[in-house]
């Protein structure tokens, strides 16, 4: 596998569960049931889940091999640096299927379904995993570099490092 593809295969299917977490949340506190509905909204909570993701873990991986910085760093970077449009897109399409969930007249039941379904989904996806896809990220990178056998620091603290080692031989 490439080197950026791992974790991108290893970390969107981990950070996918708060929106399906959420969906249900939502239905069951509404009285809802699981129907073709929400599970439709699940999908599209799928996607929309992953994209937040792939954007977070693809600016850390980018910060981390052209910043000098170490994993931590790198995913915090990432992570701050997708926080504003990630948020802007999370909210309009949140807002977006606020008439879904109130929705009246003939197909309502339908609508209240896959819109409570959404909107609750993505509310979770945002807020949790916001704060959990960098986590997820430090911890992939920190299991892969030990498969490896690379170090975690940054490139520039690691060529430090290896200075010292043999400067103390």
């Amino acid at each position: 596998m490439n080197c950026g593809t791992d974790q991108v295969f290893t970390l969107v299917p981990s950070s996918t569960a708060e929106d399906n977490f959420g969906a249900f949340l939502g239905t069951l506190l509404r009285g809802l049931v699981n129907d073709i509905y929400v599970q439709i909204g699940l999908i599209m909570l799928l996607g929309l889940a992953a994209k937040n993701a792939i954007l977070i873990v693809e600016y850390a991986r980018m910060k981390r091999q052209t910043g000098n910085l170490s994993i931590r760093d790198a995913a915090l970077a990432g992570a701050r640096l997708r926080f504003r449009p990630i948020l802007m897109t999370s909210f309009a399409f949140i807002l977006g299927v606020v008439p879904l969930t109130m929705a009246s007249g003939a197909g309502s039941a339908a609508r209240h379904s896959l819109g409570t379904a959404v909107f609750s989904g993505m509310v979770a996806a945002t807020v949790l995993g916001v704060q959990f896809v960098p986590v997820l990220y430090v911890t992939v990178e920190r299991m892969l570099a030990r498969i490896r056998g690379v170090s975690q620091l940054s490139p520039a603290m690691d060529s430090q490092y290896e200075s010292r080692q043999e400067a103390a031989r």
